[in-house]
């Protein structure tokens, strides 16, 4: 008989809701994904990367130009200095990236504190490296964290704290002094950040996201956790990525390189070549 990994206990709501909302001909708002084409632009550069023979294995931590798209990109968007060669993995999805971040750091027997309501995988892929999850409420109806339960919860066993902004579901962003609170309360520790930012551009009402990676005090703890479907509409082609710093990107790639590899190569090509696009939308 085999043992569950993890406490969750049948198929994923993700599923379930689907299901009933395909049923039921509904408007399906249980999964975070865009019900709208991709820009025809990108779909063209994919194709043209597949015709042209881009289809073997890309490189380990992913294809050298799509790396140094994001960098560049990172550093108009938020003016930041990130290594395409030692500090960003392309992952087959951020739940992945996730799941791979959490396998590198944690031990049997660690805490991981987790923000809820939170995405429902987190708690399982805590458990799956033999970790307990401590989950911590955010405070209605704002659901901003709370500070002193979050030191309250903070034992000599936590590992990791896990972040998501903009947040799913409830769309709670955190600001810089939110960061600068989480700073203070890691001050002294040897506490990772996981920093799900899988929602960074679809932030409204002049509401800015800030990275975890702007911020000094934490940068150097975190792996910054993203996704591409949710930016470009694609959520069935699952491409993600980690960055981090080099050190714990060395880690990460430790792990990363005995589960997947490497990641679709020929929409590696058409991503990078569409990131660059001055006019894309």
């Amino acid at each position: 008989m085999l043992l569950p990994k993890h406490s969750a206990s049948g198929t994923t709501i993700f599923t379930v809701m689907s299901a009933l909302a395909q049923k039921h001909s509904a408007i399906n708002l249980s999964q975070g994904f865009p019900d709208f084409p991709i820009d025809e632009a990108l779909g063209t550069l994919v194709y043209e990367a597949m015709r042209i023979g881009f289809n073997q294995y890309a490189p380990m931590a992913g294809l050298p130009a799509l790396r140094e798209a994001i960098a560049t990109d990172f550093a108009q968007r938020y003016g930041l200095n990130i290594d395409p060669e030692l500090d960003i993995t392309i992952t087959p999805g951020a739940t992945y990236a996730i799941y791979t971040a959490f396998a590198t750091i944690l031990q049997p027997g660690d805490e991981v504190i987790v923000l809820e309501p939170a995405y429902d995988s987190y708690i399982p892929n805590i458990e799956m490296c033999g970790a307990k999850a401590v989950p911590v409420k955010l405070v209605a109806p704002s659901f901003a964290p709370d500070w002193d339960a979050i030191q309250a919860a903070i034992t000599a066993r936590t590992r990791a704290i896990i972040v998501n902004t903009p947040h799913n579901p409830t769309g709670a962003v955190w600001s810089r002094e939110d960061w600068d609170s989480l700073a203070r309360v890691l001050d002294g520790t040897g506490i990772y950040v996981l920093s799900d930012e899988v929602y960074e551009q679809l932030s409204y009402d002049g509401v800015p996201h800030f990275p975890v990676m702007q911020h000094e005090a934490l940068r150097t703890r975190a792996f910054a956790l993203y996704s591409f479907g949710k930016v470009f509409h694609n959520t069935g082609w699952k491409i993600g990525y980690c960055i981090a710093p080099a050190a714990l990107t060395l880690a990460f790639r430790r792990i990363h390189q005995f589960l997947a590899f490497s990641v679709n190569t020929p929409m590696q090509h058409g991503i990078a070549a569409y990131i660059g696009m001055p006019d894309r939308s």
